[in-house]
Order: C-alpha cells, then structure tokens, then sequence
C-alpha cells in the first residue's frame, strides 16, 4: 500500500514538473504568461490530481 502511494506521489512530481512548464499553457491560455510564483502554487496540486490534468493536457493537444 505504502509503495503504490509512493508510486503514485512520485510520477505526480514527475508530472507536474512538466505540466507545470509547459502544458499549463495548453490546457490554459490564460496562464501562458505566468510568474514562477503561481507555477509553485499550481505545483502541488497538480501533483495530487495530476491524472485528472493529464486526461485534461491530452484532450486539449488532441483538438485542433
């Protein structure tokens, strides 16, 4: 149990660095622009939910 959640809290870190970097603006146009600032406040809730932001980064890179 402990392991899965480790898994998990890691590719959530891993995740997030790169959504976090670049598929914020994707997902997002507003935030294109952000400060670093909001990027680490986003940070660890993205790394919480970030299955929910990955289903959301794929849907958005699928449209046209």
């Amino acid at each position: 149990m402990l392991g899965t959640i480790a898994a998990y809290a890691m590719l959530g870190v891993v995740f997030a660095a790169a959504f976090v970097s670049v598929g914020i603006a994707t997902v997002d146009p507003v935030a294109r622009g952000a400060s670093a600032g909001f990027r680490m406040m986003i940070f660890p809730g993205v790394t919480a939910l970030w299955p929910l932001f990955l289903m959301r980064w794929i849907a958005k890179v699928r449209r046209p």
